[in-house]
């Protein structure tokens, strides 16, 4: 899908190492990392990376029958990134569409994902069109953003907020990727650290952005999709074809220049690694003989749906900041299939 005046016009994020997307991307430059042990019952801490409770704003206490605690938690996490995300369209009085990417298919929402993304858009505090979800676990992010950039360029909205909330510290989902060997602890090295957070962006086009008097901070020049079909859960064998096809759509319409920054969802298992050096390779035209590789799981963990726009919102802020160069390429995996990648390049 070509969307070359898609804009991003404004960001938002929460982190273990950041409540703003500025103290984000400072802490994730600096090499800063916030990971801490959470006590378990019966067995070896786990370790997790987890914002300061204090900066995370609560909800109504009548809704805590109404969600999970993991929903709680999105919601919780969601609320601060989104209201740094509308601060510079709120007195335009603008109507907004809401896609929000939501985690993998098996989390239990109590009352079904609408319900959810209903609070959710209460939770924002603006006026909205309608909303949407984009389930896809670590990949949903980048599919929201995805649906929303379609929306944009059938003229379906104008405005678009897009992003996800994603936690990772519920007793039972925890309980199941350490039983799988999957939580990063010394009985299991080749794991990652489950983290949470928040990330969100405002698209519109460049003309509607240019009227209203906002200023641009990264175009979103192409984005696609695709799917593993040997994922971590399925018994096909894993070739990682499903990122080099997703690279295939992403630069099917050719380069103006090569990438020169990747950001990636890696979280630390070298399962992730095969499918990146097959795009890679499959794909080394396209990139720039310096192209540098950059996975912030390594400093906030692993955000899985929110970990796209977060992903986004770093090149965003590179790029403006100077310390990073366009076109940044942003990709996000899922454990069941899901592939995303967008074309990030400077306004």
């Amino acid at each position: 899908m070509s969307a070359d005046d898609i804009v991003v016009v404004s960001a938002g994020a929460v982190t273990a190492v950041g409540l703003t997307l500025v103290e984000t991307a400072a802490s994730v430059r600096a090499g800063i990392m916030r990971f801490v042990e959470a006590p378990c019952p019966d067995q070896e801490p786990f370790v997790i990376a987890q914002p300061p409770e204090a900066g995370i704003p609560d909800l109504e206490p009548d809704l805590a029958a109404s969600f999970t605690t993991r929903e709680i938690r999105m919601l919780r996490l969601a609320k601060p990134a989104i209201s740094e995300c509308l601060g510079p369209i709120r007195a335009l009085g603008e109507r907004i569409v809401l896609v929000a990417g939501l985690p993998d298919y098996e989390m239990k929402f109590l009352r079904g994902p609408t319900a959810f993304l209903r609070q959710l858009a209460a939770e924002c505090g603006a006026a909205l069109e309608s909303y949407f979800g984009a389930p896809g676990g670590r990949a949903g992010g980048l599919l929201a953003m995805r649906h929303g950039m379609d929306l944009l360029s059938s003229g379906q909205a104008g405005w678009v907020l897009a992003g996800a909330a994603d936690s990772y510290f519920q007793l039972d989902v925890l309980g199941q990727l350490d039983g799988e060997g999957r939580l990063k602890s010394s009985r299991h090295m080749d794991g990652f650290i489950p983290g949470e957070g928040a990330g969100w962006l405002l698209l519109t086009r460049r003309a509607k952005a240019e009227r209203a008097g906002l200023p641009v901070l990264a175009a979103l020049s192409a984005v696609a999709a695709g799917m593993e079909e040997g994922h971590i859960y399925s018994q096909a064998p894993y070739l990682g074809d499903g990122l080099a096809r997703t690279l295939d759509i992403l630069f099917g319409n050719g380069l103006s220049e090569p990438v020169r920054e990747v950001y990636s969802s890696m979280n630390g298992e070298r399962y992730w690694s095969k499918e990146w050096g097959v795009a890679f390779l499959r794909h080394r035209a396209a990139f720039h003989p310096e192209c540098r590789m950059h996975h912030p799981a390594d400093s906030f963990g692993d955000t899985g749906a929110a970990c796209g726009p977060l992903l986004v919102s770093l090149a965003i802020t590179g790029i403006r900041e100077g310390y990073r160069y366009a076109p940044c390429l942003v990709y996000s995996s899922s454990d069941h299939g899901e592939r995303a990648a967008v074309l990030v390049s400077a306004a």
